[in-house]
């Protein structure tokens, strides 16, 4: 996949935006916003640039497709969400959307939904790009063994497997360095990745369950992977070798 200096390219390209609201929709609203897990998209051909995208085709939750330069595009997607939207490419100066706190235990709000802003001009709830371990997916299944800690629940960029196999939440102590992928790419690890509802919702065939973001917030303080931001871009490839600085 091709880093450029906002992230991967193509990453976060369109947006939903809530006419009634006037916010971005997004799954961490799941009051609202729960259907969205169900829909599937991907680029009708490969993004070359960062000014122009191509079309987008969609699956919806009932099996039916369509494509983002459909002439009836809004109206097909507000029906399949039931609210009123818009598909948008260009992000608000000050984007924001709704988010939902579970009745968590130890979490920093509960039961509440608050407005999230997102950085500017982007469709970014926190950062660029998101990575998590697979140990730190693994101890958190250690804990919780009937839990689904798969990795689309928790929509990473980058899937990392580190040397250590035992290590624990290793990626906790890589914040305020650098990251090094491949020959090209160098990422700067700005901060840790709190986690939301959308860990514990039902997405393609894995349930609701409540219990993987208790487990993350009871063992971690909420925490599972990292955000990071682009210092380098390139090309990243599967199996590409890391390095920390």
């Amino acid at each position: 996949m091709d880093v450029v200096s906002k992230g991967i390219l193509g990453d976060r390209a369109y947006a939903l935006w809530d006419l009634e609201t006037e916010r971005i929709a997004s799954a961490k609203n799941p009051k609202k916003w729960a259907k969205l897990l169900g829909f599937h998209a991907e680029f009708v051909s490969s993004p070359k640039s960062q000014t122009s995208m191509p079309a987008v085709k969609f699956a919806l939750p009932d099996g039916s497709t369509t494509t983002s330069d459909n002439i009836d595009i809004n109206t097909t997607l507000s029906q399949a969400v039931g609210r009123e939207v818009l598909l948008i490419t260009s992000a608000p100066e000050a984007p924001s959307l709704d988010q939902y706190w579970s009745d968590i235990e130890g979490a920093l709000n509960r039961e509440v939904i608050t407005q999230l802003f997102m950085p500017s001009g982007t469709f970014f709830d926190s950062c660029p790009i998101h990575a998590i371990t697979t140990t730190t997916l693994a101890q958190l299944k250690k804990i919780y063994p009937e839990g689904a800690f798969e990795p689309c629940r928790f929509r990473p960029n980058i899937l990392i497997e580190p040397k250590d196999s035992e290590a624990t939440f290793i990626e906790d102590g890589w914040v305020s360095r650098k990251m090094l992928i491949g020959d090209e790419v160098s990422l700067s690890i700005d901060t840790s990745c709190p986690r939301c509802v959308v860990t514990t919702i039902a997405q393609l065939d894995l349930p609701t369950d409540l219990n993987i973001l208790r487990t993350t917030t009871k063992h971690n303080k909420t925490i599972a992977g990292i955000r990071t931001s682009v210092l380098q871009g390139g090309v990243v490839r599967c199996g590409d070798q890391i390095w920390l600085e």
